[in-house]
C-alpha cells in the first residue's frame, strides 16, 4: 500500500491541514454521488442519527488524518506503516476493555513482541537519543502522532457495528461527510492562526496524480472497502488483513533508495512475524471451534 509514500513526498506540497481537506472534498463529493446511485438520495438522510455518526466520523476521519499527516511532517513512512500494524494488537486489547472479551495468552505474547518490534524500530536501538528526539519535536514526536492516529481508527473501526443497520457504503458516507467537515474546520482554524497556508491551484495542480490516487484509491476504495470488510468479518479480522502493509511500505521505501539500518529491518521483522503468527493461531482455533 504506497498511501504513506505518496503521502510523504506530497507534504511538502500541500500541508497536512490542507492535504486532508482536499482529499477528503474530492473523496466525500465521490461518495455521495455512488450512494445516491446506489441507494437513492432518502440514503443520505441520518434517521436521528447525526451526532452519533458524527461523533463517529470526526473521531475516525478527522482524528486520523489530522494524527497522520502532521506525523508523517515528521517521521518516515516506513516508521508509520509500523506503527499502524499496531491497530491488530490495539483492537484485541480495545475489545477486551470494552467487551470484556479477553484475548487467549498467545495473542498477549505477540502483542508484546509486535510493541517490542515496533519500539526498535522507532528508537533505532538508542532509546535515549529518541527521548531527546520527542523531546526537541523531532522524528519521534511524528511517531507518537502516528500512534494517536491508529487509536482513532481503532475507535471508527470498533464503533462501525453500532450501526449495523446502514449499509457499507451508507456508514462510509454519513460519517465521512462530518469528517470532512472536521478537517475543513481545522484547516481553516490553522490558516487563521498561521500555522496552515491556502494552496493556490498551481500547488495542487502539482501534485494533482497524487491527490487522485488519495482521493479516489485510499478514500472511495479504501475506506468503503474495509467498512465492508468490517461487516463481513468483524473489527479484528479485518484489522488482521493490514498486516501486509509495512512489508509493501518497507519495499517501496527500498525501491526508491532508502537505505535501512540493521534494527529497523530486525523490528519490523519482528512485528510481522507476531502478527503473522496470531493470525495464523486466531485462523486455527476458529476452525477448532
Amino acid at each position: 500500500m504506497p498511501l504513506f509514500s505518496v503521502a510523504k513526498r506530497t507534504l511538502p506540497f500541500l500541508d497536512a491541514f490542507a492535504l486532508g481537506t482536499v482529499r477528503y472534498a474530492i473523496g466525500v463529493a465521490l461518495l455521495i454521488a455512488l450512494l445516491v446511485a446506489v441507494e437513492g438520495r432518502q440514503a443520505l438522510r441520518f434517521d436521528g442519527r447525526l451526532w452519533a455518526a458524527s461523533g463517529v466520523g470526526m473521531l475516525g476521519i478527522t482524528g486520523f488524518n489530522l494524527f497522520i499527516w502532521i506525523g508523517l511532517m515528521f517521521t518516515r513512512p516506513e516508521h508509520a506503516s509500523i506503527i499502524l500494524a499496531l491497530q491488530t494488537p490495539l483492537t484485541a486489547l480495545a475489545v477486551w476493555l470494552v467487551r470484556g472479551q479477553r484475548p487467549a495468552a498467545f495473542t498477549l505474547g505477540c502483542v508484546v513482541v509486535a510493541i517490542g518490534g515496533v519500539l526498535l524500530v522507532v528508537t533505532r536501538g538508542e532509546p535515549a537519543r529518541a527521548l531527546a528526539e520527542l523531546i526537541a519535536g523531532g522524528e519521534l514526536l511524528g511517531d507518537a502522532l502516528i500512534l494517536l492516529g491508529g487509536v482513532s481508527w481503532v475507535a471508527y473501526t470498533l464503533c462501525a457495528p453500532a450501526f449495523r443497520e446502514w449499509s457499507p457504503l451508507r456508514f462510509t458516507v454519513l460519517t465521512c461527510i462530518p469528517g470532512a467537515v472536521g478537517l475543513l474546520i481545522a484547516n481553516v482554524v490553522a490558516v487563521a492562526t498561521g500555522i496552515a497556508a491556502v494552496p493556490g491551484v498551481g500547488q495542487i495542480a502539482s501534485v494533482g496524480w497524487q491527490i487522485i490516487y488519495l482521493s479516489v484509491g485510499t478514500v472511495v476504495l479504501g475506506v468503503l472497502g474495509f467498512n465492508a470488510a468490517v461487516k463481513r468479518l468483524g473489527p479484528l479480522n479485518t484489522m488482521l488483513m493490514l498486516n501486509l502493509v509495512p512489508i509493501g511500505v518497507f519495499a517501496i521505501e527500498a525501491a526508491l533508495g532508502r537505505s535501512f539500518a540493521a534494527v529497523e529491518i530486525g523490528g519490523a521483522a519482528l512485528v510481522i512475524a507476531a502478527l503473522a503468527a496470531n493470525n495464523l493461531y486466531l485462523r486455527g482455533a476458529s476452525t477448532r471451534h
